[in-house]
């Protein structure tokens, strides 16, 4: 692998594929773009602030079947089900992107605040609207699946889903304690009110999850499997969750906890389901800036991570495409790209600020071995690969236009004002070749195959469906490449 300067930036990433880069993307303007999908995937009463107009208040009733309150929040994907398993793991990697990358974020931080305050609203309300459960999704996932229709227009049930004591979730219960945590550090400066609230929640939403434990999964079925099914376990959840709550509390409480767990998992990915590498990326930098030993197991095991991503390793287990983006799983897998790329630039900036470097073997990594990687995945989803393709809508000049995604491919209520039942968006809209009418500004989709290529298919959700937890990864290294390469 070489990287050379010339009029452009090219590099030569296997001995199949080059890619020259004409200067370098506008990070800026994807950031900017990155936090204005979230407004496509609201839920609930629209505020007049609301910059995507074509969507409209939708799901008001909400928690009616249970006698609460739980409008608000974010629709996952491209359907119209929340579930709060991949939502409070978007939440929690849109805090940390705002708590590493706020200098950089720019105005943007207002709108990346926003963004996260629009989940965690809704989070505390199944937190804390009946005692001794967790509401944990709104919207039956079969039935809704069935149907292609417009979020304002949804006349499926909207079954209410909660964990307790009798039907424990660990690992849903452990990522809504790190989300409320990580968002506690976000407005602890700007509204101290509210970040005390979010905190004081996460702590009891994080002591349901170790006193009570069990998989999401167990408890609810065909509700989220096989959806959103906790493949990983649970032990992850609560590693996460506990050090999200260690960082926002300084309890050592949680450190002994952590301890305890005996979590010595390897792994090469990060994910809405699998937190491992995240959390021991989190702990490594008190190993790594405050020179606390007691967390060098943690610095060990992120470094372990980081040995099976880079491609020149002798331990590397990831594979990569001809074009030199991040393969993993067929499905969705820009998914794990903007993930794991937030943990190889964070890590590299925690690397950096500590003078540290690593082997790989007898392979020596440095902070810009670890950032270089990130930045060309980055440069990937932007269009530096094969296709020239952007896989983020509206930015460049080649983007998707028929992405799997409900409300984008039916017409709006402005124009299409009368409903659009379950079957009636299948045709003409679900099935047109025509572009989607209505842009969901800033969506990345699922990505190309393992050889670089993309069909703009509708009807290919593994491929052309975007979710909030590819972006809510990606926005971090955005704002982080935005503030060192778009002066």
């Amino acid at each position: 692998m070489a990287l050379r300067k010339a009029a452009s930036l090219c590099f030569f990433f296997s001995l199949v594929f080059l890619v020259c880069v004409h200067g370098h993307p506008n990070y800026r303007d994807a950031l900017t773009k990155s936090l204005l999908f979230f407004e496509g995937q609201r839920s609930g009463r629209l505020p007049s602030s609301q910059r995507m107009k074509w969507r409209s208040n939708s799901a008001l009733s909400d928690g009616s079947a249970a006698q609460v309150d739980l409008s608000g929040g974010y629709y996952d994907a491209g359907d119209n089900v929340k579930f709060n398993f991949p939502m409070a793991f978007t939440t929690t990697m849109l805090s940390w992107g705002a708590l590493e990358y706020a200098r950089p974020m720019g105005s943007e931080l207002a709108n990346a605040r926003a963004a996260i305050r629009w989940a965690t609203d809704y989070l505390l309300k199944c937190a804390t609207a009946t005692p001794g459960k967790l509401y944990v999704g709104v919207g039956d996932p079969n039935a809704d699946h069935k149907c292609w229709e417009r979020p304002e227009d949804m006349d499926t049930v909207r079954t209410v889903y909660s964990v307790s004591q009798s039907n424990p979730g660990s690992d849903v219960a452990g990522e809504t304690a790190a989300a409320l945590a990580a968002a506690s550090l976000v407005f602890r400066k700007v509204d101290p009110v509210y970040s005390k609230r979010l905190l004081s929640t996460a702590k009891k939403v994080m002591q349901f999850a170790m006193n009570y434990r069990g998989a999401y999964s167990d408890s609810l079925g065909s509700a989220v499997c096989p959806f959103y099914c906790s493949y990983s376990g649970y032990k992850d959840e609560l590693l996460w969750g506990a050090s999200w709550l260690l960082r926002a509390t300084n309890d050592v409480t949680y450190f002994n906890f952590l301890k305890s767990l005996g979590a010595d998992d390897s792994t090469d990915i990060f994910s809405w389901d699998n937190k491992f590498a995240g959390a021991r990326v989190l702990l490594s930098r008190r190993a790594l800036l405050s020179k606390d030993m007691s967390y060098d197991r943690f610095r060990q095991q992120a470094e372990d991570f980081m040995c099976r991503i880079l491609p020149n390793s002798p331990s590397s287990s990831t594979t990569y495409t001809p074009g030199g983006m991040m393969f993993k799983l067929g499905s969705s897998n820009l998914q794990y790209v903007t993930s794991i790329s937030f943990l190889l630039n964070t890590y590299a900036k925690y690397m950096s600020s500590s003078s540290h470097t690593f082997n790989c073997g007898s392979t020596l990594v440095k902070s810009s071995s670890l950032r270089s990687l990130a930045k060309r995945q980055v440069d990937y989803i932007l269009g530096a690969n094969p296709l020239n393709m952007s896989y983020m809508v509206s930015y460049g000049a080649k983007f998707p236009k028929r992405i799997h995604h409900r409300g984008s491919s039916l017409p709006s209520l402005a124009v299409h004002p009368l409903s659009i039942g379950c079957d009636g968006g299948f045709q003409p809209y679900y099935y047109s070749q025509n572009p989607n009418p209505n842009s969901l500004t800033g969506a990345v989709v699922g990505g190309p195959n393992q050889n670089d290529a993309y069909t703009d298919d509708r009807t290919d959700y593994s491929h052309s469906e975007p979710a909030t937890y590819i972006n809510g990864a990606l926005v971090g290294p955005l704002a982080s490449f935005a503030g060192s390469y778009n002066k």
